[in-house]
């Protein structure tokens, strides 16, 4: 009897659960083309998130969009979630062509990136620019300060035409700063790292004038935010509020970076995170404040996020427990998502100033729901429990609209 109750009530739960989406009528009408996307004028940012970072959509999404916005809307600046420095010779690369797109993309130092779509993005960039006037061309960035390598390198190569006696003291006191050993730093080889940085800024600040005389105001420009994001870095192996202080830190590099190409005539930028960075409303267990948050206080308006889900994903990530990369699958069913399983096409938008044209689905918007969001850590059993690999939050206060994929695949790491 007690098992009857019990199966009654899931029953009536499940219907109750899926009223409103019965409700929707005509939800192909709500829903355009990636090709179709279309951004507000008063638009200085838009945020692309990625419910995954293991899914070939999602990554190929970086690439599609940026060449619609830079089409239609302007766009020309490309900001991803990945390192500062790394970032600049990927821009080196576009705007010049000296290397390769893969070579470029291997300098991120991340594997999460080192995947096809990824030097298809960097590829087509460059390819873009090849044929772009110079008004035209766009520009790669990263806004992530967890590696110090080519930053550190960065500096180093704007000291050296100006001081060879600067550069080699910074060299020699940064010597043991590096993408391999940075963990291994100690407390007190950290804190020395953190005076030899304030140093190099003030040394910088001081000589303004001079430096960028000497060199040009951009080489100026970039070799100070170099020198800020590795004090970020080393600042974060001091803190114990890393997640916090990270997204704080992804904020003002963004802010920097819009900041600093409005001054050379470049308006609008797309920023391309996790969906945990991107979305406004900090909907995250571990209770730190995102990226997309600071934006939206920052931008208010001017800031047009732009999340994604999926119904069924197979993707790739690191197992946690082993370091070592594996397939995994999960499926994702909320309110939202079940409104359009059975639209035509794959990928599609959802704008959600449209969506609200629908009394039911604006209601199904201003509702939580447990939205895709996953990492690049991964268990075989976080996929039982649906907390491990969504998060609630309310769509509209979230994001301004949604890019839904039905069935997502797995990227590959290429070694």
């Amino acid at each position: 009897m007690k098992l009857r109750r019990l199966i009654l009530l899931l029953l009536i739960l499940v219907v109750s659960g899926c009223g409103n989406v019965e409700a929707v009528e005509n939800a192909q009408q709500y829903i355009t083309t990636i090709e179709e996307l279309n951004i507000p004028d008063d638009v200085k940012v838009i945020g692309l998130g990625e419910a995954t970072h293991g899914n070939v959509e999602f990554q190929q999404l970086k690439k599609d969009v940026m060449e619609v916005l830079a089409k239609n809307e302007g766009v020309q600046v490309f900001v991803l979630e990945g390192d500062f420095g790394a970032g600049q010779k990927i821009n080196q690369f576009i705007l010049s062509g000296k290397g390769t797109a893969k070579e470029a993309v291997f300098a991120l130092d991340y594997e999460i990136y080192r995947t096809q779509e990824m030097i298809d993005l960097v590829q087509w960039m460059h390819d873009y620019n090849n044929k772009a006037t110079n008004d035209e061309k766009v520009y790669f960035y990263g806004n992530d300060m967890q590696r110090y390598d080519a930053s550190k390198q960065g500096l180093l190569d704007f000291y050296q035409p100006l001081s060879e006696e600067k550069m080699s003291q910074y060299e020699q006191k940064l010597s043991a700063v590096s993408n391999d050993t940075m963990r291994e730093l100690t407390k007190e080889q950290l804190e020395q790292v953190m005076v030899t940085l304030d140093e190099i800024i003030s040394d910088l600040q001081h000589n303004e004038e001079s430096y960028s005389e000497q060199s040009t105001a951009e080489g100026y420009a970039l070799a100070l935010q170099y020198a800020r994001v590795m004090k970020q870095r080393t600042n974060l192996f001091l803190t114990d509020n890393y997640t916090q202080l990270r997204d704080q830190y992804l904020a003002e590099n963004l802010k920097w970076i819009v900041d600093y190409e409005s001054s050379r005539g470049h308006s609008k930028i797309l920023i391309s995170g996790h969906n945990g960075h991107i979305e406004k409303t900090s909907a995250n267990a571990a209770g730190y404040k995102s990226m997309g948050n600071y934006l939206d206080e920052t931008y208010g308006d001017e800031y047009f996020a732009i999340g994604t889900d999926f119904l069924e994903s197979e993707f790739q990530a690191k197992n946690g427990s082993s370091d070592k990369r594996e397939i995994y699958k999960v499926s994702n069913k909320n309110q939202l998502l079940e409104v359009f399983r059975n639209v035509e096409g794959s990928i599609f938008y959802v704008n959600f100033e449209k969506a609200t044209e629908s009394e039911e689905l604006s209601s199904i918007i201003a509702t939580k729901h447990k939205m895709a969001n996953i990492g690049d850590d991964f268990r075989s059993w976080y996929k039982f429990v649906k907390s491990f690999y969504t998060i609630e939050m309310t769509p509209e206060e979230a994001y301004d609209g949604i890019i839904i994929v039905k069935n997502a695949t797995p990227t590959k790491v290429i070694d």
